[in-house]
């Protein structure tokens, strides 16, 4: 049975799990500015683990299209009093940020997963985590927030983010970090076009090559704004959908705002493939 070690958690990949989204941010897309506060974020933290969440992801700075950075110190400030309210979270709390101080500290305030949409590429990033216990997800990005989506281009987008995270993956292991604590996230929408996107989904279980568990953040992006006309916050159907396709395709961790929705769907995912309600 595959397996994820995050801190002093152990997962089971036998069945996809969900891990639902905390942005302690006032810009990003989709819940931008909601859970500012820790109470906030704390009482958002606790809905999504009462609906079913399997792990937490919490954020502090956006990195939607055109975002602008975040100063350490203010990243710090939003996001650690929420980790610290959630040191005895029932499930593992993963901190999303590229920076490497960032990730120190929330791993000595409890974080069980660090979750780096530049794959630890920054400097002194691996040397941040690989001495812990805590789960990695690398994910591929082209470009940064502020120009990503600015005509990204691709001979083969599948071949190029398999190459590149097969990159990081192996990287990761020669820092010695052992394999069962690590995630792969072809990101979605982190210089990519609907097109490449699309592409991404359809073939999704191509990543399954690379032999580590893939993580997905679809939820209420605008590629299934382009599909639906919806807005951020009204594309709960398409973001379900899209979810199960994910799974159908390998995914082992999907990422979403909409954790109840999401676990009611996979319920009926799971039924359907081991043709029982048990």
């Amino acid at each position: 049975m595959p397996l994820l070690k995050c801190g002093k958690f152990t997962l089971s990949l036998e069945r996809p799990l969900v891990m639902g989204i905390v942005n302690v941010t006032p810009d990003s897309f989709a819940d931008g500015g909601l859970f500012m506060t820790p109470a906030a974020a704390l009482g958002q933290a606790a809905r999504l683990i009462d609906e079913g969440a399997d792990l937490l992801d919490i954020g502090g700075e956006s990195t939607r299209p055109g975002a602008s950075p975040v100063e350490i110190g203010e990243e710090l400030d939003r996001i650690m009093p929420v980790l610290e309210g959630l040191r005895d979270s029932p499930v593992p709390v993963s901190v999303d940020t590229s920076k490497p101080e960032v990730m120190r500290q929330a791993i000595s305030g409890g974080a069980s997963m660090i979750n780096d949409v530049s794959a630890f590429e920054a400097g002194g990033a691996m040397e941040a985590v690989a001495g812990s216990d805590v789960a990695l997800c690398l994910m591929h990005k082209r470009g940064d927030p502020r120009t990503m989506q600015q005509d990204p281009h691709y001979r083969d987008v599948v071949a190029e983010v398999m190459e590149y995270l097969a990159s990081r993956r192996d990287a990761v292991r020669a820092a010695g970090v052992a394999a069962e604590r690590m995630v792969v996230d072809p990101g979605f929408g982190f210089g990519k076009n609907w097109a490449h996107n699309m592409t991404l989904l359809r073939n999704l279980d191509r990543l399954t090559m690379l032999h580590v568990p893939i993580m997905v953040g679809l939820s209420r992006k605008s590629m299934l704004g382009k599909i639906t006309g919806r807005e951020p916050r009204d594309r709960v159907y398409a973001s379900v959908a899209a979810a199960l396709l994910a799974a159908e395709r390998g995914a082992a961790i999907l990422r979403v705002h909409d954790v109840a929705a999401t676990k009611d769907g996979l319920a009926v995912f799971w039924a359907m493939h081991q043709g029982s309600h048990e």
